[in-house]
């Protein structure tokens, strides 16, 4: 997995310009990989090593946009006001994670 590749898309999502949070956004990538290889029952280290299938990569970019935009401890984004926004994201993630998932395991 291309790190710098995986930030230019989360970037993109959040319609950010700088780099001045880049180093916290790969901080937030680095735990949302760890998360979708443990959620799908991987070895940890796997997408280092390997491609990560689309439905994953679409997760880790909604997780890690998700850290940033609530990395307050609020929802954050653009339905701060709806209190199940932070759920949904979770629901969203998890469920394109299952896509991948290792059944076998």
């Amino acid at each position: 997995m291309d790190t710098r590749e995986l930030l230019s898309k989360v970037k993109q999502n959040l319609i950010l310009e700088h780099a001045a949070d880049d180093g916290l956004l790969q901080s937030y990538i680095t735990a949302a990989v760890s998360y979708a290889e443990s959620y799908q029952h991987i070895p940890e280290g796997t997408y280092a090593a390997k491609p990560m299938p689309p439905t994953t990569e679409q997760a880790v970019i909604m997780l890690v946009s998700h850290f940033y935009e609530s990395r307050d401890g609020s929802t954050g984004g653009f339905f701060a006001d709806n209190v199940q926004a932070g759920q949904q994201v979770w629901n969203t993630v998890n469920l394109l994670l299952r896509l991948d998932r290792d059944w076998k395991v």
